[in-house]
């Protein structure tokens, strides 16, 4: 049997996420994101509704609810707006995730608890000046010295980058295989805001999520404890990949509800704004970006349902998550651009929403596997190039 109603607690979740984002974030948000100033504020009340801990287990600080909750939450935040899922896209799919799936006892107790009661804020450092895609062409190091390492380097482009108090790094131990782009050199490392060293700014010139917190960190002689390492040495490369997966899953929920978004605001003004004499719902043209809107919106709702079903279930799902990210952020790049189109010029005017979804819209099929990289990889899959190979560590099937 298929079925696609969701169950009592998912919809208690969905409501209760949907209601704290319409009072307290969507009143607020057209001058935030003017001012491209972050609400810290908005942490504390994603703390107090569990969400910061969503999957969590609660033996680990968080709300032992399942991926498609996640989900839901993710679709959510972002109907609202944009930085909101990115907050849960970084804190919990790419860190507190990979921290209960990879982590020892003592790194779960020290780190992941306070992370999902939303006591500390947590993000992710992959990303470089010059290495993005190339995840083995990022530059810092790791070097071991006694019962420490030695990290320096810099890392770009990283959400809550000038907020955010843990940070996961991804890093070369084996220079050797640096230099041979292998990527079994690379490691994992939780690395605090408070080590000496370590440094953060935030980003002025992006044009997109600004009332989010995007920066980027430098570490100079960084002394992290051998107890921060994440995994095992060289297993950096394979736990990065991991995040990314999770992150992918909320950035396709998220691009979903960015999406519904559109589409809602595009009825709204289309039933409002009178050309030649009729609404301009009645105009055909008009009709068919809105049903665009309606189909595009339920594809990648499945989409996303079906990963975080097969997440529930335990079964691997980075074809189907990355597939789900791909279409999602792709739609909504579209949904976005149709509906500034739908409200003309009023929508190149910040007066409306619809140039700020456009905005937002774009980074998304950039971040976390550019819709290039999706697309190889959905290729490959069907050529059969691509198989999934099994990993030492994978995400726990759901249990109640």
């Amino acid at each position: 049997m298929i079925g696609f109603d969701l169950e009592d607690e998912h919809k208690a979740v969905e409501k209760a996420v949907r209601d704290w984002a319409a009072k307290e974030v969507a009143p607020k948000i057209h001058d935030l994101d003017r001012e491209h100033r972050f609400e810290r504020g908005f942490l504390k009340g994603m703390a107090d509704l569990q969400l910061l801990g969503i999957c969590i287990p609660e033996e680990y600080g968080g709300a032992g609810l399942d991926y498609l909750s996640l989900g839901l939450v993710s679709e959510e935040l972002e109907y609202v707006d944009t930085h909101l899922r990115v907050i849960m896209s970084v804190h919990v799919g790419l860190n507190c995730m990979s921290l209960w799936c990879w982590g020892s006892e003592e790194q779960k107790r020290k780190y992941l608890v306070p992370q999902a009661k939303g006591e500390k804020i947590a993000t992710y450092g992959l990303t470089e000046p010059n290495a993005g895609s190339d995840a083995v062409g990022i530059q810092t190091t790791a070097v071991k010295k006694g019962d420490r390492y030695v990290l320096n380097g810099e890392k770009t482009w990283i959400s809550l980058g000038d907020v955010a108090d843990n940070f996961l790094v991804i890093a070369w131990t084996d220079q050797e295989k640096k230099k041979q782009r292998d990527h079994s050199g690379l490691s994992a490392f939780i690395v605090e805001r408070g080590f000496k060293g370590f440094s953060s700014y935030t980003m002025k010139e992006k044009w997109g999520i600004l009332a989010g917190n995007t920066g980027g960190f430098h570490m100079a002689d960084v002394e992290v404890p051998a107890a921060n390492l994440l995994g095992k040495e060289g297993e950096g490369f394979r736990i990065a990949m991991f995040a990314l997966e999770n992150g992918r899953y909320t950035v396709a929920a998220g691009a979903t509800g960015l999406i519904r978004a559109c589409l809602d605001a595009s009825v709204k003004y289309a039933k409002e704004r009178k050309t030649f004499g009729v609404a301009i719902s009645e105009h055909q043209l008009v009709k068919e970006m809105i049903a665009e809107m309606v189909s595009d919106y339920d594809a990648a709702r499945l989409l996303w349902l079906r990963a975080g079903w097969l997440k529930n279930e335990g079964r691997r799902n980075t074809r189907e998550t990355s597939l789900a990210k791909w279409f999602a952020t792709v739609k909504s790049e579209r949904a976005a651009s149709d509906c500034v189109q739908i409200h003309g010029g009023n929508g190149y005017s910040d007066e409306y929403p619809a140039g700020r979804f456009f905005r937002n819209s774009k980074a998304a099929v950039i971040y976390e596997g550019t819709r290039e990289i999706h697309k190889i990889m959905q290729a490959d899959y069907a050529l059969g190039t691509r198989q999934d190979k099994p990993r030492r560590v994978e995400l726990p099937p759901y249990r109640r």
